[in-house]
């Protein structure tokens, strides 16, 4: 147990993730203690005396200077740092900390000194049991690293400049340094044609799968035993779709991108009526790029590929996750191996010159030779993109309750851990020898290798001229993404602030049916 000690609250959700990430397997718990301030060791001292952690982190904001403060119960001393802050007046007793024009730049050096102390601190100074590593990203906590270097090169700073800034300031290791750059750099120059400002993206949920597969914890209904909602679903969908067209009929639409669950869970007919809505209220023969979620090998069929062409689709995904057939049956997927060769090959036949397909590292009881297999037989599909995920075990999974019941829960994370290390490094040779590049990232929290250095990313894949838009816009966060249906998040674009606000829809297939004019009436002034 580690405990975090801050004379004041702030700060305190990324300084918990930077500890989080020296320690794996450790607890770490955020206190405010009230008289703690420069000089005043004593107040730390008693608070590790009475407190059940094994380690304690300090953290004191004073006017002009911030300290570290490290304490073990292994040793009675206190290691202490502190840096010396400059600014303009008193930030952290300003009225509203959050519009601070110095607010990064105190929060980057708080930062950059918490990472200094733990990765100078000697490994006896520990109690026993608890293990440190240096985490490769530095101070880097966030799930959109990119958005870092994405930020400096638009305000024109050239690729040295930025990554003396990763390094200096963010302490980020030279590989992942450079993964980030040669990502943000590919970014920057596809984005170049998009209209961030008065342009949108949109995305169209669809929460339907054949099945819930094991790992999952997005809002997805089996289709079997929620189908009989999918003419009312639609018949919600389609309102809410006419509403947003209205409200954006004086913005160019940039991508389209039907995801969920799994679109092609609906029938044929289904998606034609959906499409053929869609056709009508929008500008899509305008937009960049129109992608469509297959995902699951079970729901596609020629009679669906067919629909979406005769709609201009032009990208989908194919999904198998994994390529070992035990490894499908135990995640809870009904279809075979030979079942995603199919499939692929049928949307081949059918037209389709960019297909992506996503695969999961850490899937239960894989092995680095499982995965090497899978992209063995992945390679000789060729699909134009490929993206790699580390598998998340959240909390409303089926994967996390199976889990804590066997017992010793953060050991069998270790395990999976170690294994996808080795998985991240075989998806990166596997792209570079067959000449993908990586062109978006993002990390993930609560990833089953959350504890290693290299902090386990997502990395999308592509050949060139097969990158998806929509992936980098919406991990970017540089444009307004209006969401419709069950469970879908719209990301509104503040471009004064450079910031995005949520506009969330209820996750329930029947509320949303029920409240579609709530769902409307939420987004309704969106670009005022």
């Amino acid at each position: 147990m580690i405990d975090i000690v801050l004379s004041e609250l702030d700060f305190d959700y990324e300084i918990q993730a930077l500890v989080a990430s020296f320690f794996p397997g450790q607890r770490c718990r955020v206190a405010v203690e009230e008289g703690y301030a420069f000089e005043t060791e004593k107040i730390l001292q008693e608070f590790l005396k009475r407190t059940d952690c094994d380690f304690l982190v300090g953290i004191c904001f004073g006017k002009k200077d911030i300290a570290v403060s490290l304490l073990s119960k292994e040793d009675s001393s206190i290691r202490q740092q502190t840096v010396t802050v400059s600014g303009e007046g008193d930030w952290h007793k300003h009225k509203d900390k959050s519009a601070h024009p110095y607010r990064t730049y105190y929060k980057n050096e708080c930062k950059r000194l918490l990472f200094e102390s733990l990765r100078d601190l000697p490994e006896q100074f520990l109690p026993d049991g608890v293990v440190k590593r240096i985490p490769a990203w530095g101070t880097m906590t966030g799930v959109r690293p990119t958005k870092i270097p994405m930020h400096e090169l638009m305000q024109g700073r050239s690729r040295e400049e930025t990554a003396e800034l990763l390094e200096r300031w963010y302490c980020c290791e030279r590989e992942k340094k450079e993964l980030c750059l040669d990502i943000a750099m590919r970014e920057a120059n596809l984005l170049q044609m998009v209209d961030f400002e008065n342009g949108y993206s949109l995305y169209i949920g669809i929460p339907f799968c054949p099945t819930t597969c094991l790992y999952c914890s997005f809002p997805s209904y089996p289709f079997g035993q929620f189908g009989h909602l999918a003419g009312r679903y639609l018949e919600a969908l389609k309102k809410e779709m006419a509403a947003v067209a209205e409200q954006c009929r004086d913005h160019p639409l940039t991508s389209i991108y039907m995801g969920g669950g799994t679109p092609t869970a609906l029938t044929a007919s289904q998606l034609d009526e959906l499409l053929f809505c869609l056709y009508e209220l929008f500008s899509i023969s305008r937009s960049l790029e129109f992608t469509v979620e297959a995902g699951r090998p079970d729901s596609i069929t020629r009679e669906k590929l067919k629909v979406l062409r005769k709609y201009g689709v032009e990208r989908i995904s194919v999904n198998p996750q994994t390529m070992q057939q035990r490894t499908l049956e135990v995640i809870g997927r009904q279809h075979t191996v030979e079942d995603v060769k199919r499939a692929f090959l049928q949307a081949r036949e059918a037209g389709f010159t960019n297909i992506n397909m996503d695969f999961i590292i850490g899937l239960p009881g894989e092995t680095p030779e499982d995965f090497e297999d899978t992209l063995r037989q992945a390679g000789e599909l060729a699909p134009d993109s490929i993206t790699v995920h580390s598998l998340v075990v959240k909390r409303a999974s089926k994967l996390r309750s199976l889990l804590e019941e066997g017992g010793n829960f953060l050991e069998q994370e270790r395990i999976i851990e170690g294994k996808m290390e080795k998985m991240l490094a075989l998806s990166q040779q596997f792209a570079k020898s067959r000449g993908y590049l990586p062109y978006y990232m993002y990390r993930q929290k609560n990833s089953a290798g959350h504890f290693g250095s290299s902090g386990q990313e997502n990395i999308g894949y592509a050949k060139k001229g097969s990158e998806c838009l929509y992936n980098i816009l919406i991990m970017e966060e540089m444009q307004t993404i209006v969401a419709v249906g069950a469970g879908a998040s719209t990301k509104k674009y503040h471009k004064e602030k450079k910031i995005v606000s949520r506009i969330e829809n209820v996750k329930s297939i029947t509320d949303y049916i029920d409240r579609i004019d709530e769902m409307i009436a939420r987004k309704k002034g969106i670009w005022s």
